[in-house]
C-alpha cells in the first residue's frame, strides 16, 4: 500500500513538471497564444511525446508502465470532484437587492442559449452515429467499437475532461476498449479546441468587417497577458475568491475541498447501496452521476441552514480547476497512440464534418433566433461547442472585450443548466449506444430534438410564464 502511494505521488510531481512546461510553453510560443490552448493540453502532449507510448524503446524519458497505468485511471477518478461541486453555491429562491427573484431572471435568451448548445451536441452525436454506420457499411477492413462516433461530441462539446467520464464510464462497464475510448475522445477535444478557435477567430474577422457585430468595429489585437495565460503585473491580478473562513481553524480551500470530497464519499456510498439491488438498469449509472444528486442535497442543506455565505463561488472553482488541470494532462499524456491510429481515417472524417455541422448550425440557429447581439452570441456557444466554456469565453471576449453586452450573463446561466443537463443525460445515451440499435438510437435523438425546437420557439411564452408565476406567488404570500 505504501508503494503504491509512493508511485502515486511520483505520477502527480510527474505531471505536475508537464503543467508547468505547458504553462511556460503558452506562454512563450506564439502559436499556442493565438489558439489559447490550455497549459493542461500543450504539457500532456509533452507528456506523451517525450514517453514510450509514442516512440517506444526509442523515447527521451521511459516512464514506467505502472505510472501510465495511473495517468489513465487519474482523469476517471478526478472528473468525480469535477461534477461534484457544479451545485455546490447554487442559491434556491434567493433574492437580490430590488427583491427581484433570481430564477425569475431566466430569460427567453438563456433558454435560448441552453437549448442550441444541447441541441449543437445532439447534431454532433447523429453526426458520429451516422458516419460510424456509413463507413461500416462501405468499408469491412476495420471493426469499429459500438461507442465509436459518440466521442465526437464529448470531445467537442466536453473538452479533454470528459475523456475521463467516458473512459471512467466504460471502464465501470467492465467495457475492454475503455482506454481507446477515453484517447478518441481526448483526441477529439484537441481538434475541436483548436479548430474551433481557428474558425471562430476567422468568423469574427469577417463579421467584424462587415459590421455584424455590436462592440468590434474592426479586428483588433487580444490582450497580451490574456494570450500568455499569466499576469505580471501586480496591479491587474485578481482574487481566486474570499476567505469565507478563518484559517487558524481550516483553510478556506480546503474547506470547500472538503465539501466537495463529502459528496463524492456520499455518492460512493449511494452506488454501493444501489448495486446490492443487481437491477441493470440502475446499477449502471457511474458514480458521478450520484455525485451531481448528492452534492444538491447538501447544498440544499447548507442553502436552509443559512450557511451559503460560507460557500465562495471562485473557491469553488479553484477546486474545481485544479482536478480538472491534473485530469487533462494525465489524459491526453496517457492517449494509447497506437490504438487510436487505428481509427485515424474514420476520426478526421468525422471531426472534418463536425466542423461544418457545429460551425453551420450554430451561426443559422443564432441569427434565426436572437434579436440582438447575435454573432457575439454565435461565438461564445461555438467556443462551446468545440472546446469548453473558457473558449466560448475567449472567443466572446475578442468581440466583447469589456463585456458590455449581455452575452456572457447569459452564456454563463445557461452553461449551468446545460451542465446538469449533460451529466444526467450522458449515461442514459451512452447505454443506449452500447446496446441499442441504429434505428432506436436515432428514435431517442428524433425526440431530443423535437423537445428542443420546441424550446426554442416558446422560450419567449415559457420566460413570461415563468416571470409571471413567480410574481403571482410573491403577492401571494
Amino acid at each position: 500500500m505504501g508503494d503504491f502511494l509512493t508511485q502515486l505521488m511520483y505520477c502527480f510531481c510527474c505531471l505536475s513538471v508537464f503543467l508547468l512546461i505547458g504553462t511556460f510553453l503558452r506562454a512563450t510560443v506564439p502559436i499556442f497564444r493565438k489558439l489559447f490552448i490550455p497549459a493542461s493540453v500543450i504539457g500532456g502532449f509533452v507528456g506523451l511525446l517525450v514517453g514510450p507510448i509514442v516512440f517506444k524503446d526509442h523515447a527521451l524519458i521511459q516512464f514506467p508502465k505502472e505510472w501510465i497505468s495511473i495517468w489513465s485511471a487519474l482523469p476517471g477518478v478526478l472528473i468525480t470532484p469535477v461534477v461534484a461541486s457544479i451545485p455546490l453555491g447554487m442559491k434556491f429562491g434567493s433574492k437580490e437587492k430590488n427583491g427581484e427573484d433570481v430564477k425569475g431572471k431566466t430569460s427567453s435568451n438563456v433558454i435560448k442559449m441552453f437549448s442550441i448548445v444541447v441541441l449543437v451536441t445532439v447534431l454532433q452525436q447523429m453526426l458520429g452515429l451516422i458516419v460510424k454506420q456509413l463507413y461500416t457499411m462501405f468499408n469491412h477492413n476495420i471493426e469499429l467499437y459500438s461507442l465509436f462516433g459518440y466521442e465526437l461530441s464529448r470531445g467537442y462539446s466536453g473538452g479533454h475532461s470528459t475523456a475521463g467520464v467516458v473512459g471512467a464510464m466504460l471502464k465501470d462497464l467492465n467495457i475492454p476498449y475503455w482506454e481507446v475510448a477515453q484517447g478518441v475522445t481526448a483526441t477529439f477535444a484537441t481538434f475541436g479546441i483548436i479548430g474551433g478557435m481557428i474558425i471562430g477567430i476567422i468568423s469574427i474577422n469577417i463579421a467584424a468587417r462587415k459590421g455584424k457585430t455590436e462592440i468590434l468595429k474592426k479586428p483588433g489585437d487580444i490582450p497580451k497577458d490574456l494570450a500568455r495565460g499569466i499576469q505580471m503585473n501586480l496591479s491587474k491580478q485578481k482574487s481566486a475568491g474570499v476567505e469565507t473562513t478563518y484559517n487558524s481553524s481550516i483553510e478556506s480551500l480546503t474547506f470547500h475541498f472538503a465539501i466537495v470530497l463529502l459528496g463524492c464519499g456520499m455518492a460512493y456510498g449511494v452506488m454501493s447501496l444501489v448495486k446490492l439491488t443487481n437491477i441493470s438498469a440502475i446499477t449502471s449509472i457511474p458514480v458521478w452521476a450520484y455525485a451531481i444528486i448528492t452534492m444538491f442535497f447538501i447544498n440544499f442543506l447548507i442553502q436552509k441552514l443559512g450557511l451559503g455565505n460560507l460557500i465562495c463561488e471562485k473557491t469553488k472553482s479553484s477546486v474545481s480547476g485544479i482536478c480538472t488541470d491534473y485530469a487533462i494532462v494525465a489524459a491526453v499524456a496517457s492517449i494509447p497512440v497506437q490504438a487510436v491510429m487505428k481509427y485515424a481515417a474514420p476520426m478526421l472524417i468525422i471531426a472534418f464534418l463536425g466542423y461544418i455541422v457545429t460551425y453551420s448550425s450554430v451561426k443559422f440557429l443564432c441569427y434565426k433566433c436572437f434579436t440582438d447581439s447575435k454573432h457575439e452570441r454565435a461565438m461564445a456557444i461555438l467556443g462551446m461547442c468545440t472546446g469548453v466554456f473558457l473558449t466560448g469565453l475567449m472567443l466572446l471576449k475578442i468581440c466583447d472585450p469589456d463585456y458590455e453586452l449581455p452575452v456572457l450573463n447569459d452564456f454563463s446561466i445557461s452553461y449551468s443548466f446545460q451542465s446538469v443537463e449533460d451529466f444526467v443525460i450522458m449515461p442514459f445515451a451512452i447505454n443506449l449506444w452500447l446496446t441499442g440499435t441504429f434505428s432506436q438510437i436515432m428514435c431517442f435523438y428524433g425526440v431530443q430534438v423535437i423537445i428542443l425546437v420546441l424550446l426554442l420557439l416558446y422560450a419567449s411564452k415559457l420566460s413570461s410564464f415563468s416571470m409571471n408565476r413567480k410574481k403571482q406567488l410573491s403577492n401571494a404570500s
